[in-house]
């Protein structure tokens, strides 16, 4: 497993890790053993990073992952590099907006509190921002989560959706580990000068959604699985017509991938990991096999006439509809 640095001056880790939403029920059933089944997997295949948030199944995506460590002994807690969020304020389902959003002080300290509870640590490795609440400056956020690294409480820190004008800002009061965005071939805002400023900072980019929910995948969502998912059948790419439109976009990568002689999710991240000796992709899955083709893909060098096929065949403003509903886009930062 190739290693990639989490911030300046970070440690290494695995430059595909968990993205542990999974492990709630936000993208269909699952329960504890299958996400246990898959981090079991990732010790087994040099995957060191997780990345979860408290709002996972309302504390069960950190509950799963601390029964895990509970279980497997001091050595899987030292083994992993564990991140963790916080900053949303729910009023209803996770992803369905209408959320608030606190980055107060007190607010954050005893929410990693909560979480280190549920995870059986003294500390996490990385903590975020989960969503930026713009009536608090950055730079206090900033100074709030140095104070956390300070108390030992988290090794480092990150945001997740911010733009790069907030980036820099947050820097200029303290190195900033990681800014975690949704990037993939179905999403490419973050080529608008995110990619850019966290590589000058040396900042990770945390890349979640690297398959596109499903859709850069051979199996993807149908619009049966669809209505079944409260945050995907209020999604603008996967509400007709925009998804019967995305299915048919996405066919010649499948072919493509499939005459690469590689499953669509492996070149789906391949081509994530491309962008950068900076850039770490965190997918989700429920599925031990699953996980395997998406390991795949960090072991796939992708060549130039690679990415040049790729491109031509899902060509920068490919996707129909927004990648957020109007209630969903609350918290991201837009920036052009």
């Amino acid at each position: 497993m190739q290693l990639r640095r989490m911030g300046p001056d970070g440690p290494q880790v695995s430059a595909l890790g968990v993205g542990a939403m999974s492990f709630s029920d936000f993208y269909g059933p699952t329960d504890e053993a299958a996400s246990h089944a898959i981090l079991d997997a990732a010790m087994a295949q040099g995957v060191t990073h997780i990345d979860t948030a408290n709002v996972y199944g309302g504390g069960a995506s950190e509950a799963a992952i601390g029964s895990f460590l509970k279980a497997r002994g001091a050595a899987a807690r030292e083994y992993f590099h564990i991140a963790t969020k916080a900053g949303i304020l729910r009023s209803g389902p996770l992803g369905a907006g209408a959320n608030r959003f606190d980055n107060s002080a007190g607010y954050l300290a005893a929410e990693l509190d909560a979480s280190l509870a549920r995870l059986g640590t003294d500390h996490v490795d990385l903590f975020y921002v989960h969503r930026r609440d713009p009536e608090t400056p950055i730079e206090e956020v900033t100074e709030t989560l140095a104070g956390l690294v300070k108390a030992g409480k988290t090794r480092a820190f990150g945001f997740s959706e911010i733009a790069p004008s907030s980036l820099r800002r947050a820097a200029a009061v303290h190195p900033v580990a990681a800014v975690q965005s949704e990037y993939s071939l179905s999403t490419r805002a973050p080529d608008l000068g995110l990619v850019q400023a966290c590589a000058e900072l040396g900042t990770a980019l945390v890349a979640f959604c690297p398959v596109g929910r499903g859709l850069l995948t051979d199996t993807p969502p149908t619009a049966e699985r669809v209505s079944a998912l409260p945050f995907l059948s209020g999604n603008p790419r996967f509400m007709a017509p925009n998804l019967a439109a995305n299915l048919t976009a996405t066919e010649p990568f499948r072919a493509l991938a499939a005459e690469m002689g590689q499953p669509a999710a492996s070149v789906a991240i391949a081509w994530v990991l491309s962008r950068g000796e900076h850039v770490i992709a965190i997918p989700g899955t429920r599925s031990v096999a699953h996980f395997e083709e998406l390991l795949r893909g960090a072991r796939l060098t992708l060549s130039p006439e690679d990415l040049a096929r790729i491109e031509a065949v899902l060509p920068v403003g490919w996707c129909h509809g927004d990648r957020y509903n109007a209630a969903q886009w609350q918290g991201p930062e837009r920036y052009c």
